[in-house]
């Protein structure tokens, strides 16, 4: 029979989604056929599942972790918000519609069967399904029709590990704090605890297990040190951007400079990781109520989960003038999917999909025009750069059909179709493709039409899955990971 277990937090951004990780890599390298399982999952992260879906970006990393393709299976129910109180939602990898926070309440009592179901046939292709549970065990407030953790661990009598982070502090307080607020029933099924994110000398800290263990019964399956090369794996929220700006002095170092407006519903910015890992390129990703530097070489405008929305935010910050400003100075722009929309002269939203507004104007940086239709594109693909030749794989992930003069000036070529838009100039470029930059050689020829002298040195993928490989040895090294499986039921 196939084993489970789930990993549910003390608080939203624990670092649930890199232990589950890190596990699902240390039993698969164990020949312990691994699945990851997530019931519901809220980011504007996502990746295209190999049946035609999407996911979590998360899920998507820990299948990686399971060296095998994402499936729809691994995260059913996807929430992607598109404001402040409302949300995309995906189930079982296809839109259901855009719902408010109070409207989904009544939705989610509908939810957990479809959970239920991609949990079940999830079993029949694994030997053990490592869960992860989403923001805080302990929401009592939303425990009502609840299927992102205790919920689904009843409905399932799936043994709970809890994770807390110390590095926010307060970490004592928040374990036993889950203690004083759960019921028995659930109580019963939390098995464990993990100090994670540690920095420091863990004896130190050792009155401490010894306060938890006996306010709560339950055992410590270790504490976890900061792993410091998490940051080379895939975020999934966008809270995790690192948006400190870079000094002058290693501004003058690189190559190419690249800026990233950061904008409210960023999305799918895993785009930018493997230019962040680029040695010879400066990725500085630039915080709302700051200018984009005039020494940028290129500026990047990511996708966005909600692209009217977030192209009010870009007029509201005045990046629209330093764009144009940039552009006059001669400097590259790209825009990816949403970005690529907000490029044109115009964006219509007939429907009011994703505002009341029923257009907006553009950047008019590319002659192009977007609408916005309620089928979601959603393949995986092979691209072929009409630049320079090379192919890679990508994936295409947007609501909205563009047209215009540029687009009569491609950048690639999918199959027998044309795809992307290319400015007069050559400066300006827009595309739907997301991943592309994964791609080694297309990497390293995209930037060297910014500057000529760029090489890469790196291998995008290798690094990924090396870095697994590390972060599985870091919990082999400090979590009780026999004990954690015989836990599994």
């Amino acid at each position: 029979m196939t084993k489970a277990i789930m990993i549910q937090g003390t608080g939203s951004n624990v670092g649930k989604s890199m232990l589950v990780a890190g596990l699902c890599r240390h039993f698969t390298n164990q020949g312990i056929k691994v699945r990851p399982f997530k019931p519901q999952n809220m980011s504007n992260n996502a990746a295209v599942t190999s049946d035609g879906g999407e996911i979590g970006r998360a899920q998507a990393l820990q299948a990686i972790a399971c060296k095998t393709d994402p499936t729809t299976l691994m995260n059913p129910v996807l929430l992607k918000p598109e404001g402040e109180t409302g949300s995309q939602v995906i189930v079982k990898g296809k839109r259901l519609g855009s719902y408010k926070a109070k409207d989904f309440y009544k939705l989610k009592k509908t939810l957990l069967p479809e959970v239920l179901s991609a949990f079940q046939n999830l079993k029949q292709q694994a030997d053990l399904i490592i869960v992860e549970g989403a923001g805080s065990a302990s929401e009592i407030n939303l425990r009502q029709n609840d299927i992102a953790n205790m919920g689904f661990a009843l409905a399932t009598n799936t043994p709970v590990i809890l994770a807390a982070d110390i590095d926010r502090g307060g970490v004592i307080a928040s374990i036993v704090g889950t203690h004083a607020l759960l019921p028995q029933e659930e109580l019963n099924l939390i098995k464990g605890f993990i100090i994670n994110k540690f920095r420091g000398d863990p004896n130190l800290f050792q009155d401490a297990l010894t306060l938890i263990t006996s306010k709560t019964s339950w055992a410590c399956l270790g504490i976890c040190p900061w792993f410091p090369k998490a940051h080379l794996l895939p975020a999934e929220d966008s809270q995790d951007l690192e948006t400190s700006p870079v000094s002058r002095k290693n501004n003058s170092q690189k190559l190419i400079r690249i800026a990233v407006p950061v904008l409210p519903r960023i999305s799918n910015f895993d785009d930018l990781d493997p230019l962040r890992a680029e040695p010879n390129v400066e990725l500085n990703l630039i915080k709302p109520g700051t200018p984009i530097p005039a020494t940028t070489d290129l500026i990047i405008l990511t996708g966005s989960k909600a692209t009217i929305s977030d192209l009010k935010a870009l007029y509201t910050e005045g990046w629209d003038i330093d764009i144009k400003a940039h552009i006059r100075r001669g400097g590259y722009v790209l825009g990816l999917c949403g970005g690529y929309q907000m490029l044109g002269n115009k964006i219509v939203d007939p429907n009011r999909i994703e505002s009341e507004l029923t257009s907006i104007k553009g950047l008019a940086c590319l002659d192009i025009e977007t609408s916005i239709e309620t089928t979601k594109t959603l393949e995986k693909t092979t691209a072929t750069d009409l630049h320079s030749s090379p192919s890679f794989n990508a994936y295409q992930m947007h609501m909205g059909t563009t047209t215009g003069e540029d687009c009569t000036r491609p950048l690639f070529k999918i199959g027998d179709e044309f795809e992307g838009a290319l400015s007069t100039n050559g400066r300006v470029m827009g595309t739907y493709l997301h991943g592309l930059f994964q791609s080694d050689k297309f990497r390293e020829s995209f930037l060297k039409r910014i500057n000529t002298k760029h090489r890469s040195t790196g291998n995008y993928q290798n690094s990924i899955e090396t870095t697994l490989d590390q972060l599985a040895e870091h919990l082999e090294q400090n979590l009780d990971l026999k004990t954690l499986l015989q836990i599994a039921k």
